[in-house]
Parts: C-alpha cells; sequence; structure tokens
C-alpha cells in the first residue's frame, strides 16, 4: 500500500540517516522519503552518481526472518527466472536485513528508473505482461526449494477476513455500517463457504506476490519492473488476479482486463475451469482486505482518497454475488 508523503517523518529520516553506513555503497549520500505505506521507502542519493532506494521497516508488521524470506525469495526470483524485480544489497557484514533500531529492520536496493502506470487509458498490454508474471512466479514457486526457517503471511480467508488479521478489521471502515454491514457480513460468510469449497491443493494456492497492483510496478521503455514483495505470502493463485486489480475493479475495463491477464497466463501455466469461476470470489476477497486496510490506515493519503465510497462500492458488488 502506498501514499504520497507531504513532509518526512523527522524520526525515521534521522534514522536511516544515523545508519547509512551500513550499507558502503550509499554511505554519506542525501536521503529523501518518497512514499510512506506499510513502510518507509527513501531515496538515496550517494556521492558518485549512484541512487538506491532504502525500505525502513514498520516496527512490529514484519519479523526479522520473513523479511529475509521476503528477499530471499526476491533473489531466487533474480537468478532463476526471467522476471525484473529489485535486488537486495547487502551490508558491509553481507546481511540484507539490517537492524538499525531494536524490532527496526531495513533493506537497501538499486534505483530503478521508470514511472507506475495510470488508470486511465488502455492497459489490456500491461495485464497480459501481468498474468504472464504471475504465472511465471507460480511456476517458480512450485519447482523452488525455500530456505530454512522460510516465513510469510498467509492471505487465506480467516488471514483477510478475521477481525485481528494483518491488515486490520474491515467492520471498522467507513461506511461499514447498518444494511452496508449487513451485505459485508453476508459477503464475509458466503466468502468463507466458498473458498472452503475451493480448498487450498497445491496447484491453486502458494507462495504469491499478493500486491501485484499498478502503484508497484514501473514502466520504463517497454519493460515492466515488480515492485514491493512485501507482503508476498501464501495464498490463492488467482488472488494475484485480484489484487492487480485494486482500486479499479468498478472500471468498465475490468472484463477486458481479466481476459488480457488471463491470456497471458496460459501462455505460461494452465488454469482449470473451477479455477476460472473463483475469479469473481478472489475479487471480493481482495476488496475485503483492502477493507480492513483502509480501516486501519486511515493516516494514508490512499486510504483517505477510496474511504468515502470504498465500503458502499464492495456492497454493492457483494449484492451481485450473493444473489447468485
Amino acid at each position: 500500500m502506498d501514499s504520497a508523503p507531504s513532509d518526512p517523518v523527522p524520526a525515521e529520516l534521522a534514522l536511516i540517516k544515523e545508519n547509512l553506513a551500513r550499507w558502503p555503497q550509499a554511505k554519506g549520500g542525501e536521503v529523501a522519503l518518497i512514499n510512506l505505506s506499510e513502510n518507509h521507502t527513501f531515496r538515496v542519493e550517494a556521492p558518485g552518481g549512484l541512487r538506491f532506494a532504502l525500505r525502513l521497516h514498520r516496527a512490529r508488521y514484519q519479523s526479522r526472518t520473513a523479511i529475509g524470506s521476503e528477499l530471499a525469495w526476491l533473489e531466487a526470483i533474480t537468478d532463476q527466472t526471467d522476471i525484473p524485480v529489485p535486488r537486495p544489497i547487502p551490508g558491509a557484514d553481507g546481511e540484507i536485513v539490517q537492524e538499525v533500531a531494536p524490532d527496526r529492520f531495513a533493506a537497501l536496493f538499486a534505483f530503478e528508473r521508470g514511472e507506475a502506470p495510470s488508470e486511465e487509458g488502455d492497459l489490456t498490454a500491461l495485464f497480459n505482461t501481468l498474468g504472464r508474471y504471475a504465472a511465471t512466479l507460480h511456476k517458480h514457486v512450485s519447482e523452488w526449494t525455500q530456505p530454512e526457517k522460510f516465513v510469510r503471511p498467509i492471505w487465506d480467508a480467516a488471514g483477510i477476513l478475521d477481525s485481528d488479521g494483518p491488515w486490520g478489521n474491515w467492520r471498522k471502515a467507513p461506511h461499514a455500517e447498518g444494511e452496508t454491514a449487513e451485505v459485508l457480513e453476508a459477503l464475509d460468510g458466503r466468502l468463507r463457504e466458498d473458498l472452503r469449497a475451493y480448498g487450498t491443493d497445491i496447484d491453486k494456492f502458494g507462495l504469491i506476490h499478493a500486491d501485484m497492483r499498478l502503484a508497484n510496478l514501473l514502466v520504463d521503455t517497454g519493460e515492466v519492473l515488480l515492485l514491493d514483495f512485501d507482503d508476498s505470502g501464501y495464498g490463492w493463485f488467482l488472488y494475484d488476479l485480484a489484487a492487480s486489480l485494486s482500486f479499479i475493479e468498478t472500471s468498465p475495463q475490468v472484463p477486458a482486463l481479466i481476459r488480457a491477464w488471463l491470456t497471458g497466463y496460459l501462455e505460461v501455466r494452465a488454469l482449470k475451469p473451477e479455477d476460472i469461476r473463483m475469479i469473481d470470489a478472489m475479487i471480493l476477497l481482495r476488496r475485503m482486505a483492502l477493507l480492513a486496510w483502509i480501516a486501519s490506515h486511515g493516516e494514508t493519503a490512499l486510504a483517505q482518497r477510496h474511504a468515502e465510497r470504498f465500503a458502499l462500492d464492495t456492497a454493492a458488488m457483494a449484492r451481485k454475488y450473493l444473489s447468485r
């Protein structure tokens, strides 16, 4: 998740400046906040013209082991697939995860060129690429031997819909009240039932990016770089399609985008008819996850931008789903 920060956060900015020497390449660099979300992301302008992106993790959100697991997957993707992803840069001690304060961790990456794609315009070619990327990742994880002590969150129905989930409680979202709350509660129950019936066999559930949306992409001269594996975890493979549609689920483009995504996906990995039938459930599961995120991140510009309509629009989508 992201927001556009207007002012740096002084404590976090000072913390990074104090610890920049942990990475010799970045030592002495100028630091500026460029993104505030679950984590703080800083641009580092180092002496000699080198540029880096430094991610300071939110306290008590991911453990050191979990962050190391995410970065281990990034390294494996770089080594074993053709998907462009940022590669972590180890510190002077050889560790890719640095503890810069008690229970506060940071990681350094090369600064990548490109722009996040706009929601406006024709996105079908981009979604074809995203489908191919998702299938490549899903195929990769089915063949990859994970390191010992590999820890990532589980994005199943309980992980998203329970009141104590990692992203918060959707029931506390703005306007999730009255009739809207009743519809969303009915959707909650229906999704749990349908997902339980769908199951978690290894051909449909595994390690996924889980946040492959437009804001986590950089497009540069036709190449699409996939960013931000911070929420990667275990979930349904088709949840990656739903995540790509985050915040644009009500766009008239969506049917064409789904077709384009599936076309790219099927070039690499097969799907069954039962998988295709679960797409609407995955989109609504993602909406509920975003609703929980909005409820727990009201200080961010992104949550504020969507707070007024998100619960109401989700309920409207839910009514159609529940009427089947």
